[in-house]
């Protein structure tokens, strides 16, 4: 899995190192050249890539075709590019793919949270976290694209508890089982609602 080294060195600052190794856990893959293929909710089975030149070509080959996530982030390719071209080798790079991905999560993080209307009490934390996981594996929160719907901005800020803070052993409690249990309903589309979030002043 991923240590402190990495984290400091390429995740993005805003997140605490334990709200990376959460992500990772919850989102992504060990593998840094892992390319995942998804058409209609339904995944297809590729050849598992052994360099980074096969990952390439294999996200060349789905890109506009698919929906196709590669690297420990599991990162969406082909987001905002007019080209397949224009993907780049670094994508499979586990430094540069732990950046692009955390700084993208954390974007999402910022976008579920400002929905929920900013709150201060750390104690809801849990619930935005497993909804920005679910949002990262959809795609969307709320009917927003959180990879390219506008991005809230420093105006929001994040509220951690603090066994989330600097504690990169969390498991993070039963957040994370809910959050393996949605993992492992591979249709996402059937996916039951985790909560009734009309009460919490949503829009």
């Amino acid at each position: 899995m991923l240590d402190a080294a990495m984290i400091q060195k390429c995740a993005d600052p805003s997140l605490t190192p334990a709200i990376v190794e959460q992500f990772v856990q919850a989102a992504g893959s060990p593998d840094p050249l892992a390319v995942t293929v998804k058409t209609g909710g339904r995944l297809i089975l590729v050849p598992k890539a052994k360099t980074p030149n096969e990952a390439m070509g294999l996200i060349r080959q789905y890109v506009g075709q698919a929906a196709v996530r590669v690297g420990i982030t599991q990162f969406p390719a082909g987001i905002g590019i007019k080209d397949v071209s224009e993907i780049k080798p670094d994508l499979v790079d586990a430094c540069e793919n732990l950046r692009l991905g955390t700084a993208m999560f954390a974007k999402a993080l910022r976008i579920v949270t400002k929905w929920y209307g900013n709150p201060t009490n750390k104690d809801v934390f849990p619930q935005i976290f497993e909804d920005t996981v679910y949002a990262w594996k959809t795609g969307e929160f709320e009917g927003v694209s959180v990879f390219q719907g506008e991005e809230p901005g420093a105006s929001v800020k994040i509220v951690v508890p603090p066994d989330v803070e600097e504690d990169p052993e969390n498991d993070g409690g039963p957040a994370s089982s809910k959050l393996k249990d949605a993992e492992e309903s591979e249709n996402v589309g059937a996916a039951e609602m985790r909560i009734d979030l009309s009460r919490i002043g949503g829009k």
